[in-house]
């Protein structure tokens, strides 16, 4: 047995002090405000200059959890100006506001595995907790180097890990929708097993993984197979002869509402067929209330014709994969980081999510004709107002509209 004392874990720092907000809220505009986005929303999120119009989904862009994260890492480096601040990984899935917290000297931490870094840390240091939240075991881990911890988890995301430990207590499996290698879902799915219970998971990401599952709650098969089909998604000692006889379902706060909607309903029905009642099944509504208004929205302007669909932000981001998708099946639509993937008059930067990297893309044909264009914009939650802005004034500037006309439209 060792020894060595454990460290007494530090009271939770607030840093949201009247005094630092007011400055780091003049420090938050100037980074990231955008007056003609206001503009744009305050006029109903449509321009028109000559033959172009632009229309903008009426919600998109930063959420307030986003905005609650970004406030507590700036409020952060006000409050301990000398000390070591380091954060779990990316604050949010934005490339913009990472770089911002990287120059405020913001250190990343490695978020799928913990390394010697965080044997390294010590009591004077400050870690971030991401928007996403962190696994058990990294809360641990700086809990017991008695750092000073901002956690800036969005409440959406906790109201989830309430309801998977309310499962695992009950002594019901969280299938949980999600991506196996998300941070948030790595996160959730460590809230099943605790102190005081020994629950389990299993994280399905498509219909036909859903069905997968389904059919085995129906009729069994072979343990092996299933586990090897869902490797690294699974807790450890997950059988599925067994912890598939009660299961509650939960989900990454960001997917796309109707595929969780829908994966609900093909695993209440294999239970309620396979016990002749749903009692064994449990489901509350866990997708967040920013991106299903996101979604929505998106799903409004598409009532609408447009020719080209825009969305911004991060590639990594899984909120706005899912309005890519969304567009998708309806028009031609271009994933881009920024505006920066707009600069050339030949291609379109954009990401394409079935090879999963960015790729080329040609304009479409109208695009530079001297006919009328409707050009759709909408955002992720953690995409800043600057960004769309500069993505706004990029397309004007493609139809040869200068940024004094779009100022004073």
């Amino acid at each position: 047995m060792s020894n060595v004392p454990a460290k007494k874990k530090r009271a939770r720092v607030n840093v949201r002090r009247p005094d630092v907000m007011e400055k780091v809220q003049a420090e938050v505009e100037q980074h990231y405000r955008s007056p003609i986005v206001e503009k744009l929303r305050q006029r109903g999120g449509s321009l028109t200059i000559g033959n172009t119009t632009l229309r903008l989904a009426q919600k998109f862009g930063f959420c307030y959890g986003v905005e609650r994260a970004i406030d507590l890492a700036y409020a952060s480096r006000r409050v301990f100006p000398e000390n070591r601040i380091f954060l779990i990984g990316e604050i949010i899935h934005n490339p913009e506001v990472n770089r911002q917290l990287e120059e405020m000297g913001i250190e990343s931490l490695p978020w799928r595995e913990m390394n010697e870094q965080y044997d390294a840390l010590t009591e004077d240091d400050v870690v971030l907790v991401p928007a996403f939240g962190a696994p058990t075991s990294f809360m641990d881990k700086i809990g017991q180097a008695g750092c000073y911890v901002i956690d800036t988890t969005c409440g959406d995301v906790m109201k989830v890990w309430r309801r998977v430990r309310n499962y695992a207590k009950s002594g019901a499996t969280s299938i949980i929708h999600g991506k196996k290698g998300h941070e948030e879902t790595r996160a959730t799915a460590s809230r099943a097993q605790g102190e005081d219970h020994q629950g389990h998971y299993l994280i399905v990401l498509t219909l036909d993984e859903a069905d997968y599952v389904c059919d085995y709650i129906r009729h069994g098969g072979n343990r092996a197979e299933f586990l090897a089909y869902f490797e690294a998604a699974t807790s450890k000692g997950f059988d599925p002869d067994i912890h598939l006889m009660e299961v509650g379902v939960a989900n990454q706060t960001t997917m796309l509402k109707s595929e969780t909607e829908e994966i609900q309903r093909r695993i209440s029905a294999a239970v309620t067929e396979r016990d002749g009642s749903s009692e064994r099944f449990q489901v509350f509504d866990t997708i967040c209330g920013a991106t299903q208004e996101r979604q929505d929205a998106l799903f409004d302007m598409l009532r609408h014709p447009l020719d080209v669909l825009l969305v911004v932000g991060g590639y990594n981001s899984s909120n706005t994969s899912h309005l890519v998708e969304i567009g998708q099946e309806q028009l031609p639509t271009f994933f881009i980081r920024d505006a920066g993937c707009l600069s050339s008059l030949e291609k379109i930067a954009n990401y394409d999510l079935e090879v999963r990297e960015e790729i080329k893309s040609a304009y479409p044909t109208k695009f530079f004709a001297d006919e009328p264009v409707l050009v759709g914009v909408t955002a992720g939650a953690s995409c800043p107002a600057n960004l769309i802005e500069a993505t706004i004034l990029r397309v004007f500037a493609l139809r040869g509209i200068d940024r004094s006309d779009v100022e004073s439209a």
